[in-house]
């Protein structure tokens, strides 16, 4: 007679993403779902400003609705001082940050991850000189180098998130190092190299994809904040993307010349969507990072 197993709820048959899921707390579920919709808004603008599919000219000037309150007729979000859709200007404003922020966050990972892999595995004189460049890039106030190269050479946006992606690479080399070393003294490394598997393999697959890939991620999701929030701050100061462009930060600046007048909504749409934005990515990262390590300790 056939014996039948079933598979008891939670053990080893179930998928991993699965269990993780049932296991994880509803805070952190909340964190990731709300950062997952940020980032599929933020996406999803970004295509829509560079496909020009805009619910207006986001140059169009109406000076009969000038400052114009939010729900007014064919402006959702009203209008700012010249008469333009704001809600066509904030979704603009995406291109901003969009691809400079990611080539930030690449600016920061690839070589972080070079230099954490060769301090972690290679160690020595290797640890040595990567160690030495970290504490020199650390050592340089980050706001303050950022504006010395703004009123050096005035460069543009991409050259100021590379500057932020260099600025970023010893948090991500310190990040990889650590893991690195911890799995240096687990078997399966050793029992790579034993059997012969190439360098690259042992690190680029063992290591880093499958060993470093979570942890690389939520660091990204970290950088993209802050690409965000230096992006609009030096825009706001007149350092990053000028009128008549829009970008979250000008909106603000400008806006804010009509506070007094007690027009208020053209300055705090756009500072609402800079602090919605940050905060998903940030409850993003957090909430990964809550779970992987949920996962790690069990």
């Amino acid at each position: 007679m056939r014996k039948r197993f079933v598979q008891a709820p939670g053990g080893a048959g179930e998928r991993p993403a699965v269990s993780l899921l049932r296991r994880a707390e509803g805070v952190d579920l909340f964190f990731v779902g709300y950062g997952l919709l940020i980032v599929a808004l933020v996406a999803a603008s970004y295509l829509a400003g560079a496909l020009r599919i805009l619910p207006t000219d986001p140059d169009a000037m109406d000076f009969e609705l000038l400052l114009a309150p939010p729900a007014t007729a064919g402006h959702l979000l009203g209008t700012d001082f010249m008469g333009r859709d704001i809600l066509t200007r904030l979704i603009l404003g995406i291109q901003a940050y969009f691809l400079p922020g990611l080539l930030a966050v690449a600016v920061a990972l690839v070589p972080g991850a070079a230099l954490g892999v060769l301090s972690g595995y290679r160690g020595g004189r290797s640890e040595t000189v990567v160690t030495w460049f970290m504490n020199l890039v650390d050592s340089f106030p980050r706001l303050v180098l950022i504006l010395l190269v703004v009123a050096a050479v005035r460069p543009d946006i991409y050259t100021i998130m590379v500057v932020v992606g260099l600025t970023n690479v010893p948090a991500a080399a310190s990040l990889v190092r650590g893991k690195v070393r911890f799995l240096k003294e687990k078997n399966f490394i050793e029992a790579a190299e034993a059997i012969g598997l190439p360098l690259r393999t042992v690190v680029l697959k063992h290591i880093l994809w499958h060993h470093c890939r979570a942890s690389l991620i939520i660091r990204a999701t970290l950088g993209m904040a802050e690409a965000i929030l230096i992006e609009t701050s030096l825009s706001y100061l007149g350092f990053g993307v000028q009128e008549p462009a829009p970008s979250w930060g000008n909106m603000v600046q400008s806006g804010a010349n009509y506070f007094l007048q007690g027009n208020f909504w053209p300055s705090t749409a756009p500072a609402l969507a800079i602090l919605f934005t940050i905060l998903g990515f940030h409850l993003l990262g957090d909430g990964l990072n809550n779970l992987l390590e949920r996962k790690a300790s069990r």
